[in-house]
């Protein structure tokens, strides 16, 4: 019986795989299954959507025949599978739901491929089909040779040894793209309280994008953050790709607020959730212009390096709860009577937009830190803040904010510095920010709540 570890790649439902069953009196019947999916060398699962006759049939006496096809090297195996048992939770479950929703959605059927069933069969033979004539194997990719638990060890250890969150993101991608050939990615951080994740980190695109936004359940970077379960895409559609390449070029999101950044034609994608126990701290995302550029080595990978970046984040965040720059001096409080153009700066307290001259600038936490600086200097002429004291400002209120403020002020000051000004924040010192403006802002505060 051949393993079923050495043909995930059949598994991949990128050619529909072919179920064949009998009922009581012996008459076959045929069906498409749109999927096959791995639960480990002796299981598969099959999501309980079958045509009813095939339904029946397998009600009747338990037993199917499946037939799957790598979608690369177009080679079939059959398999004979005895039904064992149907789940509708757990880690399988949840892993083959994000991934038919994402399916759904790309194809614009909404909810209609929701899964409501598993069903898990035990494979009782493997075998392959001799092909009609030799099959033309491609070469294998450098990438498929390599040792992805050396590697992963490598990054690993990169992470372990670095205790800044801004570095710990820059290094993560940086890895990604030298040791994996991995060479668009991105990093994004979940805001459970608004169902929203934002960029704080890419690589490879010919923007950051950062403070550009994906919300939870939509599109594969969503649905691994609502399922907290790795998506991998090996094939994407037409469809989709022509939407991708539609907001690459357009640089906004639907709603007027920045997209993120993407490649004009992905193949395939993997979004993984970054957690640690039970707190999701964002997601890794990578994707590429090429079918089946990740495997399930790279998967694997990935998710070692998600959960290990969500650790080195949460151990900045606890060293920068430390003791911290000194105070700041005397002469670091100025008068708020700045010279320069004028600076139209619009707050939305509902969800804390900021606009800088009627343009977007980000939302949600870093606006509403953004709002209190600008607030504070109008008052005070104050520009410099201390994180401890942005730790204990009640007034701020943030909702669980003390468990992310390192990385919330980071993702504000890269979103300034990719806006290019006129409004600036940089890092004085250890635990210390400085605001930094070219003119005179204009302070608009919406209470739209």
């Amino acid at each position: 019986m051949i393993r079923l570890g050495d043909i995930r790649d059949s598994l991949e439902g990128v050619i529909p795989s072919v179920i064949a069953t009998t009922d009581t009196e012996g008459m076959p019947n045929i069906s498409y299954l749109s999927h096959v999916h791995f639960v480990d060398d002796r299981h598969v699962a099959l999501s309980n959507q079958f045509f009813s006759k095939t339904a029946a049939n397998v009600a009747s006496n338990g037993r199917a025949t499946v037939m799957v096809v790598d979608g690369s090297t177009g080679q079939q195996h059959i398999m004979d599978l005895v039904f064992e048992r149907s789940e509708t939770e757990g880690e399988v479950f949840d892993r083959v739901a994000a991934q038919l929703a994402v399916v759904s959605r790309e194809q614009g059927m909404g909810d209609v491929m929701k899964l409501r069933a598993l069903d898990v069969y035990r494979v009782m033979d493997c075998r392959a089909v001799p092909p009609a004539n030799p099959l033309e194997l491609p070469q294998p990719r450098e990438t498929e040779a390599r040792d992805h638990l050396a590697m992963t060890g490598r990054l690993s250890a990169i992470l372990a040894a670095t205790s800044d969150a801004e570095q710990a993101l820059d290094r993560t991608l940086e890895g990604l793209e030298t040791l994996f050939g991995f060479s668009h990615t991105m990093v994004l951080l979940a805001d459970a309280a608004r169902g929203q994740l934002t960029t704080i980190a890419s690589r490879g695109y010919d923007r950051f994008g950062f403070g550009a936004e994906a919300a939870f359940g939509t599109g594969s970077i969503g649905m691994a953050a609502q399922a907290r379960v790795p998506v991998r895409i090996s094939v994407m559609s037409r469809g989709q790709r022509y939407v991708s390449a539609v907001r690459s070029t357009s640089g906004l999101g639907g709603d007027g607020r920045l997209a993120l950044p993407a490649i004009a034609s992905p193949s395939s994608q993997l979004a993984v959730p970054m957690l640690v126990q039970d707190r999701l701290l964002g997601v890794i995302f990578t994707e590429s212009d090429r079918p089946f550029a990740f495997r399930h080595a790279d998967e694997e990978a990935l998710v070692i390096t998600g959960r290990q970046l969500a650790l080195t984040l949460m151990l900045a965040e606890q060293l920068a709860r430390g003791p911290s720059a000194v105070p700041p001096r005397a002469g670091d409080r100025v008068t708020a009577t700045a010279t320069g153009p004028a600076i139209r700066v619009r707050y939305y307290s509902r969800d804390g937009s900021i606009f800088l001259d009627d343009e977007y600038l980000i939302r949600g936490v870093p606006g509403r830190l953004l709002h209190h600086f600008l607030g504070d200097y109008l008052a005070t002429g104050r520009r410099d803040f201390l994180n401890r004291e942005i730790r204990r400002d009640r007034s701020l209120l943030l909702p669980d904010y003390k468990d992310n403020l390192e990385t919330r002020l980071i993702l504000l000051r890269r979103r300034l510095e990719e806006k290019g000004g006129p409004i600036r924040l940089v890092r004085a010192d250890r635990g210390r920010l400085r605001l930094e403006i070219d003119g005179v802002p204009e302070l608009t505060v919406i209470d739209d709540a």
